[in-house]
C-alpha cells in the first residue's frame, strides 16, 4: 500500500502551479538538403523566466518552428544546448506539452477522451483522479458542457479549445505553441486570446508561442522576441508593458505593434524588402 500511495499522482498535483524556466545557449541548426544545406538557426540564446509568455515573432522561415521543436526535444541542435528547470533537453518529456497550428484531435475519441489520452499516460494515476482532472480543464476552457461530443460537431475555436485543454491537462510546466490560432477566423481568435489570458492567469505557465501576427504577440505575450531570417537569429526583445486582459484592437496593443513592425523591417533582408 504504501509503495502504491508513493506512485500514485493525485488530481490536486495535476492542478498545482509548476513553473519552469528555459535557458537556449549558442543554439545552432542545420537543415541538409540535396539542393544545398541550410543554415535554420545561428547562435541562438534565449532565456525564458519561470512563468513568463514569450512570443517568437518573425517572417515565415525565419526558425521559429525549429527552435520550438528543439525545446521540446523532437529535434536536437547541431552546436549549443537547450536546458528546460536546469536539466540538459535530450528528448520529448512529460513537462513540455505542444499545442501545433492543427489540432490534431484523435476522431475516434470524444471531446473528453481526448483531453484524457494524456493522462493515461501517467504513471499510478486511478480513473477517478484522470476523470476529475479532466472535467477541471474541460471547465477551464469553457467546454464542461459537450464532454460526450464526437469532435467533429465542434467548431474549429472549440477543437482548438479542447487541444488547449488536452495540453494542459498532464500538468506540463513548459506549454510550447506553435501558431495555435492561425487558421481560425478573426472573431474566434480574438475569443481565444481572452482565453489564453485568463488561463495563464490562473495557471502561470511557462509559454513559448510561435506567431507571425503581430499584433497577437502584443496582445498576449509579456516579452516578444524578434527573430530575423537567413540564418535564424535573435534580432530584438520587447518587453510588454500593458494592463491585462489586452484588446487586439487597444491603443497600446497597436503602438507597440509599430513599434516591433519597424524592428521587423529593419531586420529584413535587402532582397525582401
Amino acid at each position: 500500500m504504501k509503495k502504491r500511495e508513493v506512485e500514485s499522482t493525485s488530481a490536486d498535483e495535476l492542478r498545482e502551479v509548476a513553473p519552469a524556466k528555459l535557458s537556449i545557449h549558442g543554439v545552432s541548426k542545420t537543415f541538409r538538403n540535396p539542393r544545398g544545406d541550410v543554415l535554420a538557426l545561428d547562435g541562438v540564446d534565449l532565456e525564458v523566466a519561470e512563468g513568463e509568455f514569450v512570443c517568437l515573432l518573425g517572417a515565415s522561415g525565419c526558425g521559429k518552428s525549429t527552435l520550438l521543436a528543439l525545446i521540446a526535444g523532437l529535434d536536437h541542435p547541431d552546436t549549443g544546448e537547450v536546458r528546460a528547470h536546469g536539466e540538459l533537453v535530450t528528448g520529448p518529456g512529460r513537462d513540455r506539452m505542444v499545442m501545433f497550428q492543427e489540432h490534431a484531435l484523435f476522431p475516434w475519441r470524444t471531446v473528453l477522451g481526448n483531453v484524457l489520452f494524456g493522462l493515461e499516460l501517467k504513471p499510478g494515476l486511478p480513473r477517478h483522479a484522470r476523470l476529475e482532472v479532466a472535467a477541471y480543464y474541460l471547465e477551464l476552457v469553457g467546454l464542461q458542457k459537450v464532454g460526450n461530443c464526437a469532435v467533429h460537431e465542434l467548431s474549429g475555436g472549440m477543437r482548438q479549445r479542447v487541444a488547449l485543454a488536452r495540453a494542459l491537462a498532464p500538468n506540463p510546466t513548459v506549454l510550447l505553441m506553435d501558431e495555435p490560432f492561425a487558421a481560425l477566423d478573426a472573431m474566434t481568435r480574438e475569443r481565444l486570446y481572452g482565453d489564453l489570458q485568463e488561463i495563464c492567469r490562473k495557471r502561470r505557465k511557462t509559454v513559448v508561442f510561435v506567431t507571425h501576427n503581430v499584433r497577437e504577440a502584443c496582445v498576449l505575450g509579456d516579452r516578444v522576441v524578434v527573430m530575423t531570417s537567413n540564418p535564424g537569429r535573435i534580432g530584438a526583445s520587447f518587453a510588454v508593458d500593458l494592463p491585462r486582459p489586452r484588446d487586439i484592437n487597444g491603443v497600446g496593443v497597436a503602438a507597440l505593434a509599430t513599434r516591433i513592425t519597424a524592428a521587423l523591417r529593419a531586420n529584413e533582408p535587402e532582397a525582401a524588402r
